[in-house]
C-alpha cells in the first residue's frame, strides 16, 4: 500500500483548480504523466485517448473562441490545457496495442456502435489516469467541460478526427482560486455489498 503522503497528493489534498501561478510546466513532467496513465488498464488494450496539448499563445487563440465565458480567463491563463479527445478509429491500432486477439480490428470496425461505446469508456479510464498521473508529477488540474466541442473538433482535430471529450487545465494551483471543497458521500449511502 502507498504512504498516507502519496494517498493525500493523489486524493485527499487533489484539488480542482481554477488559478495559476505564473510558472510553466515542462514538458518532461508532461511526458511522464502521459507515461505514468498509459499503463492504466483499457478494454484490450484499446488506448482510444488523444491529447493536445495547447501551450502557445497562438494556440491558447485558437482556442479562445470554443470557451464558455466562465471557463474562458482561467484556461487562457493556465500554463496548459490538455483537450482530452478519443480516436474513434482507435480500432486500427489494435494489432499492435493488442496481438493476442487478431480479430480485435475487425471487431469494432463492423460495429460502430461498439466502437464509440469503447473509446468513449475507456478514453474516460485514461484521462482519469491522467489526472492522477498529473497530481503524481506535482501538478495541479482542472478539468472542465463548458466548451464547444464542434468548435474543438474543427479547429484542432478535422484532419485527425480525433474527438474531444474535455478539457484540463495543467499547471501549479494558486489556492487562492480554490472553491471550498464540495461534499463527498460515505461509503453508505451509495455503495452495497452482497
Amino acid at each position: 500500500m502507498i504512504n498516507e503522503d502519496a494517498l493525500n497528493v493523489l486524493f485527499h489534498d487533489g484539488r480542482t483548480h481554477n488559478a495559476w501561478a505564473d510558472k510553466p510546466v515542462p514538458d518532461e513532467l508532461l511526458k511522464k504523466a502521459f507515461d505514468l496513465a498509459k499503463m492504466g488498464p483499457t478494454s484490450m488494450n484499446c488506448s482510444p485517448m488523444r491529447i493536445l496539448f495547447v501551450r502557445s499563445q497562438g494556440a491558447k487563440e485558437k482556442l479562445r473562441p470554443a470557451m464558455a465565458e466562465g471557463n474562458l480567463a482561467k484556461t487562457m491563463a493556465a500554463p496548459a490545457t490538455a483537450i482530452i479527445a478519443n480516436d474513434p478509429k482507435f480500432y486500427e491500432h489494435m494489432p499492435f496495442l493488442f496481438p493476442p486477439f487478431d480479430g480485435a480490428r475487425d471487431l469494432f470496425a463492423k460495429d460502430a456502435d461498439l466502437a464509440k461505446e469503447t473509446a468513449v469508456r475507456n478514453g474516460n479510464l485514461q484521462a482519469g489516469y491522467f489526472i492522477l498521473a498529473c497530481r503524481a508529477m506535482g501538478l495541479d488540474c482542472g478539468p472542465m467541460s463548458g466548451f464547444d466541442k464542434a468548435m474543438v473538433n474543427e479547429a484542432f482535430f478535422s484532419e485527425s478526427g480525433f474527438k474531444a471529450n474535455f478539457l484540463i487545465n495543467i499547471g501549479y494551483g494558486d489556492p487562492a482560486g480554490l472553491h471550498p471543497r464540495g461534499p463527498r458521500f460515505d461509503f453508505d449511502q451509495v455503495c452495497e455489498i452482497i
